[in-house]
């Protein structure tokens, strides 16, 4: 959700992705359940950091603070866009959010990034939970205070938490849907209830969300579109903007929490500057230009054909090829199942036949990518090439008959073709599945049930995606299909996404270490027809609703591993999109003038770019020279 392999689009769940912690053994925290206080929360009850702890183990406690971090978008939430931005309130459904904006708030907790799904206390101190985990009693920090020096209190909290569920964009609203109720008892306490039966992760999401200011919002709406800078208490506040060009976001020198442990070594620079381009093509003219210093690229025939300008070849600019373990989530052409002509899962599979993913990889994409599968992509969260496990086959036995009968074999996998572009044996079952659904030829046209002419437009925003679709248009054609392209700008592309007005879109989200109550946002019929939610191809499966209420409340890692391979089989086997591709490193390029820790964390949005980078002077000064 997207050029190529664009990694991190939509995030799914608090968590990063799927693996073991990584260096100390686990600590656990379930002492809050007993009524003492914790330090910090995970999924199941583990921490990797002491209450003690100085640091987290992958930044550097010493890292210089300075200097100048841009970049253009790689992710994105809730309404912001890859492209534009024209309000500064990134957390509702109206406008186009700027990027960033989660760097001037604080929350009541803050990712560890080197396990699966741990938060630690920021706003915060610590936190007891009850023995029937419904009821979590935050202990604020009495420091905590927003940039205009006022103090940041429980009431704070239970305002930001209460009015996100109340008017937040429709996501915020879905995923707190297990959220009661928060009530400051004074400035210090914050008791946060949850519904009975609530998924496993909601109280992490709920830890994670933006502190607003009550008093801030007494005079203003929070639900309206606004260039105001609303008051934040992060370690950044916004500095100067252009709307649809730029956003910078200065460093708070005085920030009250630099010093936390959550905090140290991270939040280096000065000054973190996004830069907004219509196209990517002429966003890497821009960075040739040094127009900005950061670059992470998605494009594998820009990274095989044009990083040989100078400042490459004089090493002014650097490369790195960074392996990437963690699951690599979802990407491709989602179909609109919401709309008649695409009901029939026999079209859909059809329409999957039709795409030449090796011919596209080889002359297009250099053979740089791997064909996704499966949502769980490079995890063992996928489904196994084989039957159902046995645990598996006891969560989908209630739905024989229901669902297709390949959710009792070998899970679906898109076919490989012969590489040719048009691959005749497959074009010829697609035409047999058309057939067999009642979309017949006729004069050389594919017709729809109820007469017309089989039409598909695929929704796009970037023209550098154009050639991926233009070989896939051509075989769709030799079906009888007529398809073509709609190139929007990015405000017409989101408008028309919330409102699924499209027949097939490209969407990307990478996969939680712990999937939880996010994959409703993706994939329930809850919210199948909320504008706004991600479930782009309007899925509406009883079956995929029980799994993921399965994966919600499962108790153990093993458990979770189980729903997760039953829900992939289900999800697979309705052929709800056209799976595209995947990459298992991260192509980073940036004007030599940064430093970041040998060993980048495992679950840190990629990279680690630019929460725990930093800038070095004297390489800054010796690009100056090179001028």
């Amino acid at each position: 959700m997207t050029q190529m392999s664009r990694r991190h689009v939509l995030a799914l769940g608090v968590g990063g992705a799927l693996g073991a912690s990584i260096g100390a053994p686990l600590r656990s925290a379930c002492a809050s359940e007993a009524g003492t206080d914790a330090h910090g929360i995970s999924a199941f009850g583990d921490l990797k950091y002491p209450a003690d702890f100085h640091h987290f183990d992958y930044v550097n406690p010493s890292a210089p603070k300075g200097g100048t971090f841009s970049l253009i978008p790689s992710t994105r939430s809730y309404n912001q866009s890859y492209q534009t931005f024209n309000s500064l309130n990134a957390y509702i459904l109206k406008g186009d959010g700027a990027q960033g904006m989660d760097m001037t708030f604080s929350p009541l907790m803050v990712r560890g990034s080197d396990e699966p799904d741990a938060m630690y206390g920021l706003a915060a101190k610590s936190v007891q939970i009850s023995p029937d985990r419904l009821v979590y009693r935050f202990t604020m920090r009495p420091e905590a205070k927003f940039h205009d020096g006022t103090k940041l209190t429980a009431h704070d909290a239970a305002f930001s938490l209460t009015t996100l569920k109340a008017k937040g964009h429709p996501l915020i609203i879905v995923q707190m849907r297990d959220f009661v109720n928060a009530e400051a008892i004074d400035d210090a306490t914050l008791v946060v209830t949850f519904a009975k039966g609530r998924a496993r992760d909601v109280p992490l999401y709920v830890a994670g969300l933006p502190i607003f200011s009550k008093a801030y919002y007494a005079s203003r709406p929070f639900d309206e579109s606004t260039l105001d800078i609303p008051l934040g208490s992060g370690p950044y506040r916004v500095g100067r903007f252009e709307v649809n060009r730029y956003i910078e976001f200065e460093r708070v020198k005085d920030w009250w929490a630099a010093d936390l442990p959550v905090c140290r070594g991270s939040y280096n620079f000065d000054v973190v500057r996004y830069e907004f381009y219509r196209d990517r093509d002429v966003a890497f003219e821009g960075f040739t230009g040094k127009s900005y210093l950061y670059r992470e690229e998605f494009t594998s025939r820009i990274w095989a054909t044009r990083y040989d300008f100078p400042a490459v070849k004089d090493g002014r600019v650097k490369m790195e090829v960074v392996p990437d373990d963690t699951p690599s989530g979802a990407q491709g052409w989602f179909i609109n199942t919401r709309r008649e002509k695409f009901r029939d899962p026999r079209v859909r599979e059809a329409l999957i036949n039709a795409f030449d993913f090796e011919w596209t990889n080889k002359t297009i994409m250099y053979g740089a990518y791997a064909r996704t599968v499966s949502p769980f992509q490079n995890s063992d969260l996928m489904a196994g090439n084989a039957p159902p496990s046995p645990e598996e086959l006891k969560l989908l036995e209630p739905f024989r008959g229901q669902v297709p009968d390949d959710v009792f074999t070998v899970p679906f996998t898109p076919p490989v073709t012969d590489g040719s572009g048009q691959d005749r044996s497959l074009l010829r079952k697609a035409q047999q599945l058309l057939n067999e659904a009642g979309v017949p030829i006729k004069d050389g046209k594919r017709m729809l049930p109820n007469g017309e002419v089989f039409k598909i437009e695929f929704l796009l925003d970037e023209p550098s995606f154009q050639p991926h679709h233009a070989p896939y248009v051509k075989n769709l054609a030799t079906l009888g299909i007529e398809a073509n392209v709609r190139l929007v700008d990015a405000v017409q592309y989101r408008a028309r996404q919330d409102d699924f007005d499209f027949d097939m879109t490209i969407q990307r989200f990478s996969m939680s270490a712990t999937p939880g109550d996010a994959m409703r946002s993706f994939f329930s019929s809850q919210v199948a027809n909320t504008k706004g939610s991600y479930n782009l191809a309007g899925i509406a499966s009883p079956a995929i609703d029980a799994m993921i209420e399965k994966i919600m409340s499962a108790d153990t890692r093993e458990e979770l591993t189980v729903a997760c391979r039953a829900f992939d089989r289900l999800f697979r086997a309705g052929r709800y999109w056209v799976p595209q591709w995947y990459n298992k490193t991260h192509r980073l390029a940036y004007w030599d003038q940064f430093g970041h820790p040998q060993k980048l964390p495992r679950y840190a949005n990629g990279v680690g770019a630019p929460d725990i980078w930093w800038h070095e002077p004297a390489k800054a000064a010796k690009l100056e020279q090179a001028k």
